[in-house]
């Protein structure tokens, strides 16, 4: 059997098109984003809307709540979707909505978007003061229960204590070296190498505005990026997260940036005079195009076992490995 292929973050306006897609460019899983600045119940709702989708489409995909899931799709011809919140909004101020939302399905969860909040810090931030109080209650619950920390938005203070601070591995699910494009978003070498150090997990992004070259960003480049990183933090704690926001219109951007908490625009990585999406690389369009950056790899040098474990074999593992409480983990490891 071929090797998994993962995507360990998008945000697209979903539709039975991009369903197809996933299909056609043998997706197995994707972790997709349900929650940006929603409350709980606001979460919930979303929850309800893929409750519909996967009601309508059950030949196409499936909610993902194991690492087993993956498995299945493949066997299924389908492809699993596991739930991830960009923000922790969505378990408000209770600690105790962390274990409710991971029997819910959720996965992944953001100590952060770009902003201050109750658990750290954003990258937008000009003053960094890393995790809080709660912050630590919060990641400890975290590794608990399953639910895996999510540092992609995070500055680099919380991104390190956070890494420090959790018993389990973390991932930055969606950014690309600092050293190669500097964004906000992106990360610092230090970064990188403490969160490869600690067993944890980085998915290079697509998304233009983390691209060196934004849109005009070459496959050649793109995976030359990736073979230098691997070097770096090893083969096995690098996978892709490709960030793809498809079909969605522009005014989601104001949600994604702005949500509730500001009347002010400033649409940060992008220009406020074209707030929109930017244009995606021609080798990377939608989920149909994920053999591209396979190909482009190989190019590279890498052998098909490396690629394999970039395109979603170590994505697999990390699933196996994070979605479990930390209680049951600990039980099989004494067997």
């Amino acid at each position: 059997m071929t090797p998994p292929r993962i995507d360990a973050l998008q945000y697209a306006n979903w539709s039975e098109d991009i369903f197809r897609q996933m299909r056609a460019g043998a997706v197995d899983a994707v972790h997709v984003t349900i929650t940006y600045h929603e409350n709980f119940r606001e979460t919930v709702l979303n929850i309800e809307a893929w409750n519909r989708w996967f009601e309508r489409f059950p030949d196409l995909i499936f909610q993902g709540f194991t690492a087993d899931d993956i498995a299945l799709g493949r066997a299924t011809n389908r492809t699993a979707i596991f739930f991830g919140s960009q923000n922790p909004s969505c378990m408000e101020d209770d600690i105790g909505l962390i274990e409710v939302l991971h029997r819910l399905g959720l996965r992944f969860m953001q100590l952060t978007y770009n902003n201050q909040s109750l658990l750290a810090t954003g990258c937008y931030e000009a003053e960094d003061t890393g995790l809080t109080r709660m912050g630590r209650e919060v990641v400890t619950e975290m590794n608990r229960v399953g639910l895996v920390v999510d540092m992609s938005h995070s500055s680099e203070r919380s991104t390190l204590e956070a890494i420090a601070h959790s018993t389990r591995p973390i991932a930055i699910t969606h950014a690309n070296p600092a050293s190669w494009h500097p964004a906000r978003r992106n990360k610092s070498d230090r970064v990188l190498d403490a969160l490869a150090e600690s067993g944890g997990m980085l998915g290079f992004s697509l998304y233009p505005h983390h691209l060196k070259g934004g849109g005009d960003c070459t496959l050649t480049e793109f995976c030359a990026m990736i073979a230098r990183t691997a070097e770096r933090m090893g083969i096995d704690r690098v996978g892709i997260g490709s960030d793809l926001c498809q079909d969605q219109p522009d005014s989601v951007v104001d949600w994604m940036r702005a949500g509730r908490w500001t009347k002010h625009r400033d649409f940060g990585e992008g220009s406020a005079d074209a707030p929109g999406f930017p244009p995606m690389p021609d080798w990377f369009r939608d989920n149909r195009d994920f053999d591209n950056i396979a190909q482009g790899l190989l190019a590279t040098g890498m052998s098909h076992a490396e690629v394999a474990g970039i395109m979603g074999g170590n994505w697999a593992r990390f699933f196996a490995e994070s979605f479990g409480a930390a209680d049951t983990r600990q039980r099989e490891a004494a067997q």
